[in-house]
């Protein structure tokens, strides 16, 4: 398996980080999330799923793999980032990736999770919520997310009554891709800087394993 690595230093904490359901591992905002926490101590491992990896080869679109696959490739990623480095290893991603990463905690200790846009229900369907996950991990979690997003936004996520284990970090008037709007005096670069500071300064707080 091919992982991008961005590195920070023998020891610090690594961050695997699995895209969303529609970009790539080396899309821009990954790209510039990885970074920023670079720049701020996390080592960074980024992989792609097979049919992500198989779009870039044939460059046709094809949907998501179904979950076992998913988790499968998951497992292989965080394996390789514990031989590759040894400090904590957390595990999180971009949307599905860090859905993914969530479902992955339960049956494998990490330090905690990391989630960029957590899609707490599918677009328009805020009846069929996905937080039973997030409800049963066994550590500490961080959501980072927009409060207008369409998948989960702050008013809708305050009426989850999610565990005290998950830590909501909000971004105002963040989308999906925690992308403001001009008017709100907010920028989609400011957002990304806020969103790995908040991670990078959950990575230390938390007890590593």
């Amino acid at each position: 398996m091919e992982l991008l690595i961005n590195r920070a230093a023998a020891g610090a904490p690594t961050l695997v980080l699995a895209h969303g359901a529609g970009a790539p591992m080396d899309s821009d905002f990954l790209q510039q999330l990885s970074e920023l926490l670079c720049e701020r101590g996390v080592n960074v491992c980024r992989f792609e799923f097979p049919y992500m990896a198989e779009r870039r080869d044939g460059g046709k679109k094809r949907p998501p793999n179904r979950q076992p696959e998913l988790i499968a490739t998951w497992q292989m990623a965080l394996e390789q980032a514990r031989q590759a480095f040894s400090g904590p290893v957390f595990i999180g991603g971009k949307s599905m990736g860090g859905r993914m990463a969530a479902v992955l905690a339960a049956a494998n200790p990490v330090p905690g999770v990391v989630c960029f846009g957590y899609p707490f229900h599918p677009p328009a369907k805020p009846e069929k919520l996905r937080v039973d996950t997030l409800k049963q991990l066994p550590c500490d979690a961080l959501v980072v997310q927009g409060t207008r997003d369409k998948l989960g936004n702050k008013q809708e996520v305050s009426g989850y009554n999610l565990p005290g284990t998950i830590a909501l970090h909000w971004l105002e008037d963040g989308d999906h891709d925690l992308k403001p709007r001009v008017r709100s005096g907010y920028t989609h670069q400011q957002h990304i800087v806020m969103a790995a500071q908040a991670a990078a300064d959950f990575m230390a707080r938390v007890s590593p394993l």
